[in-house]
């Protein structure tokens, strides 16, 4: 259990001493490459059909790609991790294929399509959109292909030896459209609202509807917590603004109608006036 702890918090802001962590583990982890591009034209991988494929065939459609590092034979964090993205997928109205990608890539060299095509059939089975099967991607490759992606999204792992399992962390990473890192969402649950707002983020608002982007703009990131948080602050200045804008709206109209009736009753004044 305490092994499963730390792989968890390993990467969230967890504060874990050098003195608690196995030696096995210490290796494990995320560092964070915010900002940085993944090369996807050079990482090349084999999709659940068995056919070759570059990560560039996910990226350039103008949507968000989730990526998932995990291994299809993971008897533990990696189920966990699918199952709580899953759950948090159900209670969202975005799907893959439409708003967003999935891409899951194994970080174990042996696993095949064969197994890759299991998995991802039976996430669709759980998901139970079909039509979303063309946005969830699930992919092998050699070991040389994915000690590259790993070390470029920051993805710490290693055999474990004694456990006969792969040990890692459990994260999503989230690219923008071209490839551009640009969330690191940790755990094995999530909230839709976070899932939703990262992707919002990515796809720089232009996924969504005028709703989603006005919540975003509400929403901010908080890296200690690795949560997203309402953001009073800027609500409070939209407030401001959009009374100003009444205010100054009401203001104007006001003096035009009272210039109007007072041309309208000068010149009568002024015939009284030549009249008497």
């Amino acid at each position: 259990m305490l092994k499963l702890l730390l792989i968890l918090g390993l990467g969230t802001g967890l504060s874990v001493s050098a003195a608690e962590v196995p030696n096995e583990l210490k290796d494990i982890g995320i560092k964070e490459h915010l900002g940085a591009t993944i090369s996807a034209d050079q990482l090349s991988f084999k999709d659940d059909t068995g056919a070759p494929v570059t990560l560039s065939k996910y990226l350039g459609k103008g949507k968000p790609v989730v990526l998932a590092p995990i291994y299809y034979g993971c008897p533990n964090l990696c189920n966990f991790l699918l199952n709580g993205f899953v759950e948090s997928l159900q209670k969202m109205n975005w799907i893959p294929g439409r708003e967003f990608d999935v891409v899951a890539v194994s970080i174990d060299p042996t696993e095949k399509p064969e197994l890759a095509s299991q998995k991802k059939q039976a996430y669709l089975a759980e998901y139970k959109k079909p039509e979303s099967a063309a946005g969830w991607h699930f992919l092998t490759g050699d070991q040389a292909q994915i000690q590259k992606i790993t070390s470029e999204v920051g993805f710490g792992y290693k055999w474990d030896a004694k456990e006969k399992q792969y040990a890692h962390a459990a994260t999503l990473v989230i690219l923008t459209p071209n490839g551009k890192i640009s969330r690191y969402l940790y755990g094995i649950t999530f909230r839709p609202t976070d899932l939703k707002m990262a992707l919002l983020e990515a796809s720089n608002g232009k996924i969504g509807t005028i709703i989603d982007r006005f919540l975003l703009f509400c929403y901010r990131y908080n890296p200690t917590t690795g949560k997203y948080s309402f953001y009073l602050t800027t609500l409070m200045q939209v407030g401001t603004v959009l009374t100003v804008v009444l205010m100054g709206t009401y203001l104007g109209v006001f003096w035009m109608r009272q210039r109007r009736q007072l041309a309208g009753i000068n010149p009568a004044a002024t015939e009284l006036q030549q009249g008497g």
